[in-house]
């Protein structure tokens, strides 16, 4: 690590001062914080700091997700690392003008950002939309709010309904059978021209018709749908480190699955032929990846472990209803979205539930 600490030494008074690449400075730090904790110390109280709190957070998403990263190239092969790179690079690209325009530091949020979105999207989807979307996403989603801590929405929610809502067709038909046997698809670049490799029916699409897939081929994550969303066994272990590290909060994942399960179970109970088990909705779509990766964003979630609660309770209740009663196969996104804008509410109900309850105490 030296040497890469003496090359960034060296090139550190072309960012700063009037080194002729002060624009970039923003850049030039963040890959600096990349490599290296920061070594500056505050010059007044309070001196306590934990310089590697949202490295640490981000470093943690990124392991969690490496089970279902691996289960995206085993069943839908290497063009799942091509809608990655453009992912990065657009996204990127967007944050970095910005960092440089504000005249600020580039935070690490991104990393995750850019991992996430194509896990999200359809197999098939063209790269130039993934890029399309990663950029609305960033920019709407984020930046026009201020930057990363000041956003209301999750970026990759907001970048993923924009393109569902602009380009309907590309998103939700020539889903890409999962690769079974051996190495899967792993190494298969498959595109919408691959004829037999292309199928438009995912679980939740087939459940509108009545059929009912297999909940073990669910389970592994043998089945049609967005490329991180179908292994319930590699996001349930992903999910589990995030919580024992505690970067992601149980209460908000607890509530989004519980309220979830009751609730389809209702319908199940009530009309068997028509709707389908609560064990099958939570392995179904995106919701334990959403309950997972999503939905714990610290930033666009409560932050009082009360409101935690019934931000999860209204995420799991409106992705079933919509998934059963609405016009889209798949809710979780408009549900985590429709939760991101009542956060902040449920936090004020809270707050000022507690100081009332003090006042009376008092």
């Amino acid at each position: 690590m030296k040497i890469i600490r003496n090359i960034f030494d060296k090139l550190e008074p072309m960012f700063t001062g009037d080194g002729s690449l002060k624009a970039f400075k923003p850049l030039y730090e963040a890959m600096d914080n990349f490599f290296f904790a920061p070594d500056k110390a505050t010059l007044v109280a309070p001196f306590g700091r934990d310089p590697l709190d949202i490295k640490r957070f981000m470093s943690m998403v990124i392991v969690a997700l490496v089970p279902a990263l691996i289960c995206s190239v085993y069943f839908f092969g290497l063009r799942f690392l091509a809608m990655m790179i453009v992912s990065y690079a657009v996204g990127g690209a967007v944050e970095v003008a910005f960092a440089v325009i504000r005249k600020e530091e580039i935070n690490e949020g991104f990393l995750v950002t850019g991992m996430l979105f194509p896990m999200i999207m359809p197999p098939t989807l063209p790269l130039w939309m993934v890029g399309v979307g990663v950029a609305f996403g960033v920019l709407v989603g984020k930046e026009l709010f201020g930057g990363t801590g000041r956003n209301i929405f999750n970026p990759a929610i907001v970048g993923r309904c924009f393109l569902a809502l602009a380009y309907p067709l590309q998103m939700s038909t020539n889903w890409v059978k999962a690769g079974t046997g051996g190495i899967g698809r792993a190494l298969e670049y498959v595109t919408v021209d691959s004829v037999d490799a292309v199928s438009n029916a995912t679980p939740l699409v087939l459940a509108k018709g009545g059929e009912i897939v297999d909940i073990s081929k669910m389970f592994l994550g043998n089945i049609s749908g967005s490329i991180g969303e179908t292994s319930a066994l590699a996001i349930i272990a992903g999910g589990i480190f995030l919580l024992m590290t505690r970067v992601g909060n149980w209460r908000t994942v607890v509530a989004t699955l519980l309220s979830a399960f009751v609730l389809s179970a209702i319908f199940h109970n009530s009309d068997s032929e028509r709707f389908a088990p609560a064990m099958w909705h939570l392995c179904a779509g995106g919701l334990l990846f959403g309950a997972f990766f999503m939905a714990t964003d610290p930033v666009t979630s409560p932050v009082t472990n009360a409101g935690k609660w019934f931000y999860g309770i209204i995420i799991g209740i409106v992705t079933v209803l919509i998934r059963n009663f609405g016009g889209y196969v798949e809710g979780v996104m408009f549900a985590i979205l429709l939760g991101n804008i009542m956060a902040p509410i449920l936090d004020e109900i809270v707050f000022k539930i507690r100081i009332r309850r003090l006042a009376v105490e008092g």
